[in-house]
């Protein structure tokens, strides 16, 4: 995976309003030209200094995120944004999702034709800075191998004790590990129960579920056949007291369209509704193989 978009100047005129999709998205194209051009400045400030994401090597901070999206060994020819959305996250922080359409290389390997994106924006006094981003390949589910040639597993730690983790990684972690069991049982009750009212999802085949309605159908359905999941080396990265990201490691025994499960990336936005932690967001990066 390889970064095609995020942030620079603030929306115009008034900084303390809540963010607008026209003003967002002015922003992310700025970052197609710094990707092209091999700005290597323009990330010092445009990535907040929490940032976090995926790449083609997996997890990144500001200090990987700005080696890797200067794109200094790639050729991009061409970009293109469109199907954009974006959801408020309050009035300091907004998630933008949108189809990326390229024509170039990097590392000498092809940058997939066509993917799914999402950011995410905090505001950081009067300039909106990208805190997340990641993307997903657009594949067919029965093209794709069933056994990918040198699939990367993600690092793998022992879950530590609950009092190593801070109060909120717990909290996150706890509700993300419910959704997954759900997911395995096709538990749409239970799903619907965990999630917010207003959601959205990327797979790991980049196919983007717009709704609620959408996901609970697809979660729910006969696509996957999964025996037991995994979730691990939780982590959260908080945007205020109601927001918070939740990066995660996970993993399933079974199949999806028929197609093995690999080990994700995986990323979930959560929203609090009273004292209640419920999911709104979420992409799963397939980890990422050598020559691909």
């Amino acid at each position: 995976l390889v970064f095609t978009a995020c942030a620079g100047e603030p929306p115009a005129n008034n900084a303390n309003a809540a963010p607008t999709k026209d003003a967002l998205l002015a922003i992310e194209r700025t970052a197609y030209e710094a990707w092209k051009s091999k700005d290597v400045k323009f990330w010092d400030t445009f990535l907040s200094d929490r940032f976090v994401g995926y790449g083609s090597s997996g997890k990144l901070d500001k200090t990987s995120a700005t080696s890797e999206y200067s794109g200094a060994d790639c050729d991009i020819k061409s970009y293109a944004m469109s199907d954009e959305q974006m959801k408020p996250l309050g009035n300091d922080a907004a998630l933008i999702t949108y189809k990326s359409t390229v024509d170039g290389t990097c590392g000498g390997q092809k940058v997939p034709a066509v993917s799914w994106a999402a950011g995410v924006y905090v505001r950081d006094g009067d300039q909106w800075r990208t805190v997340f981003h990641a993307e997903d390949a657009v594949v067919d589910p029965k093209a794709a191998p069933a056994n990918p040639v040198n699939a990367k597993e993600p690092s793998r730690t022992s879950e530590p004790d609950t009092a190593a983790r801070d109060a909120n990684t717990e909290a996150l972690f706890a509700v993300e590990k419910a959704v997954w069991e759900a997911w395995k049982d096709h538990d749409a009750r239970k799903l619907e129960a965990l999630t917010a009212s207003d959601i959205s999802f990327i797979n790991i085949f980049g196919v983007y579920l717009a709704n609620k309605a959408e996901a609970l159908k697809n979660w729910s359905g006969e696509g996957c056949d999964v025996k037991s999941v995994s979730v691990t080396d939780a982590a959260a990265t908080m945007l205020s007291p109601t927001v918070g990201i939740l990066t995660f490691n996970g993993a399933a025994d079974g199949t999806c369209y028929g197609q093995k499960v690999g080990p994700i990336w995986g990323t979930s936005i959560y929203v609090k509704d009273g004292d209640q932690w419920k999911w709104t967001f979420g992409i799963n990066v397939p980890a990422s193989r050598e020559g691909a």
